[in-house]
């Protein structure tokens, strides 16, 4: 049986351990606010995005634009979403898991089939060690980030699907459903879709009737692009609320099972300390008989 001293000892750091979990409860639950309000503020530029591509694409179903057609696979490009940090509970093995599946089912772990374009540490840092080929990679994300920091990545993996390096190009993150579920998402970014440019055919029709200059082909040469971007940072600003979320679940769990914890050892502790202290008296008892 544990001494008095050590399950004091427990109980204390288990106390501390408890301080920090709920500090940083409280912290992802302010940054899980501002990413929700993040993509809030985001949703209206794409829906405008949107519509213009639809209202471009709606009447014109002869478009040569390389990220209309569709083209034999020969090599897939994956765009994949990772936090920078752990401690968010199954956020990133999750992500892993899904990619670890998709490069040996679909590609048989053959690196010639497949490019990989990672954001967040963990992600890279996992199939760094994993020896799975980097195209390319982005670390050290603000909690609130920016279009400007996700740029390249995002200008890079769209201009390998445009100059025909990779045939089709996924983006995999997770996407945040409510606080308490988040669930893991491959989504086609490339070719675009009938289904996903033409998903509101009411708001297309309406602006069918819009003349576009020079001529419409000019246009998706330089909207279609920013689309694509627009979509891997919709899902980055999606993937950051997920992670705070998840974040937050954790350390709301860690907080009380460490709450828990602290009432078990203190119970330990006083049935320990009420056995010295009965030891101490049947030992006085002892004494004190054999001296009469």
């Amino acid at each position: 049986m544990a001494s008095l001293r050590e399950i004091k000892g427990r109980i204390g750091s288990t106390k501390k351990m408890s301080q920090i979990t709920s500090a940083m409860h409280m912290v992802s639950n302010s940054k899980l606010r501002r990413a929700e309000e993040n993509t809030k503020k985001f949703q209206p530029y794409m829906d405008k995005i949107q519509e213009a591509v639809q209202a471009i694409a709606s009447g014109d179903n002869t478009s040569s634009h390389p990220m209309l057609r569709e083209r034999p696979v020969k090599r897939t490009g994956y765009v994949i979403i990772t936090s920078d940090s752990g401690l968010a509970g199954p956020y990133n093995a999750n992500i892993m898991k899904e990619i670890t599946r998709l490069i040996s089912e679909r590609h048989n772990d053959n690196p010639e089939s497949y490019d990989l374009f990672v954001i967040g540490r963990m992600g890279y840092e996992f199939l760094e060690n994993q020896g799975y080929s980097i195209t390319n990679h982005r670390i050290g994300l603000e909690d609130q980030p920016d279009f400007s920091s996700v740029k390249e990545i995002a200008q890079q993996s769209v201009a390998q699907f445009a100059n025909e390096d990779v045939d089709e190009l996924y983006i995999i993150y997770n996407k945040f459903i409510n606080v308490l579920e988040q669930k893991v998402d491959t989504r086609q970014l490339l070719p675009l879709s009938e289904s996903a440019v033409m998903a509101n055919e009411t708001q297309a029709s309406n602006l069918s009737t819009y003349e576009f200059e020079p001529d419409k082909e000019s246009i998706l040469e330089t909207i279609l692009p920013q689309y694509a971007e627009s979509l891997v940072y919709g899902a980055l600003l999606d993937a950051k609320a997920s992670e705070h979320a998840a974040r937050m679940t954790a350390m709301k769990a860690a907080t009380d099972n460490a709450k828990e914890l602290v009432d078990d050892l203190s119970l330990q502790y006083n049935r320990a300390r009420q056995a010295a202290i009965t030891q101490e008296i049947t030992e006085i008892v002892g004494g004190a008989s054999a001296l009469e």
